[in-house]
């Protein structure tokens, strides 16, 4: 249990510091970049699975949180969840970051 407990509170915490990386490059950079890009999808339904992801760490990260990360099949669900989410936002980011340049 012990485990699983240290493993989510580290990939948790690396999850956030990314975030808080990539948000500190968009906002100190020059914001004139990023004017002209745009994100078009072809079908509706390909925005779903993002927005699956995305909700699926919120619930689990809130529920996580509230039972003090006890739960190890919770915290192994967070962890998937999130390294999932943090292999889709490096593939957004690259292909942002290769618009740009």
């Amino acid at each position: 249990m012990r485990v699983s407990k240290l493993v989510t509170k580290i990939i948790i915490r690396i999850f956030f510091i990314l975030l808080l990386a990539v948000a500190f490059l968009f906002f100190s950079g020059d914001q004139a970049k990023y004017q002209h890009i745009y994100f078009s999808f072809t079908h509706k339904w390909q925005m779903v699975f993002p927005a699956i992801i995305v909700l699926s760490f919120l619930v689990l990260f809130v529920a996580c949180a509230r039972k003090r990360y006890n739960e190890p099949e919770m915290n192994w669900l967070l962890v998937v969840n999130t390294v999932v989410l943090l292999a889709y936002g490096i593939a957004v980011f690259i292909k942002v970051s290769s618009l740009i340049h």
